[in-house]
């Protein structure tokens, strides 16, 4: 069954989001108390390309099971250090198409793609960054740092709240960066 793991927020634009009990989403704007809700694009680098996107980031999903995986190579990793919001347990996040919506707690978010993982990974702990992106045997870029959604039905979000999957309808868009 897939589930949350943890919830994380922050109203600072810092890498790492603090834990905490609860989060709220608000539709159509993310995480309640956090630096990158917004109806237009809340990530720095991005308000300086163009202020007036789209938010298509309002909240960013991670599954534990990467933290485990790093962990056997020596990176300690916990839920929010990577500055995601919602920490998932039982899910492919990265196999899921772009368009699927998800159910969690009282809330349901739609993905819109790929986090872009930067180099600030790399300040956080050396190394990390070429296990979060990476070349595949066909030269093509891979992406493992989550994904990004959107805020489609507002509501709180607890550790422990299942987590249920609403594919798109066919043909089924792989996730690309946003």
């Amino acid at each position: 069954m897939a589930e949350v793991a943890a919830v994380a927020k922050d109203a600072a634009h810092r890498f790492s989001k603090p834990v905490c009990a609860a989060i709220r989403l608000i539709a159509g704007e993310g995480v309640e108390g956090d630096a990158h809700r917004g109806v237009t694009v809340q990530h720095r680098s991005r308000v300086t390309q163009d202020p007036s996107q789209p938010n298509l980031r309002q909240v960013h999903l991670l599954a534990v099971e990467l933290f485990e995986e790093l962990a056997a190579k020596g990176y300690d990793l916990q839920p929010g250090d990577l500055g995601e919001n919602i920490a998932t347990r039982g899910l492919d996040l990265l196999g899921l198409p772009r368009g699927t919506v998800l159910e969690i707690g009282e809330a349901a978010i739609e993905v819109t793609g790929l986090r872009n993982p930067c180099a600030q990974i790399s300040g956080f702990r050396p190394g990390l960054l070429s296990e979060v992106l990476m070349r595949g045997a066909d030269g093509r870029l891979i992406r493992r740092a989550g994904i990004m959604a959107v805020v489609t039905r507002g509501g709180l979000v607890r550790p422990g709240d299942a987590i249920t999957v609403h594919l798109p309808e066919a043909p089924h868009l792989p996730l690309e960066r946003v």
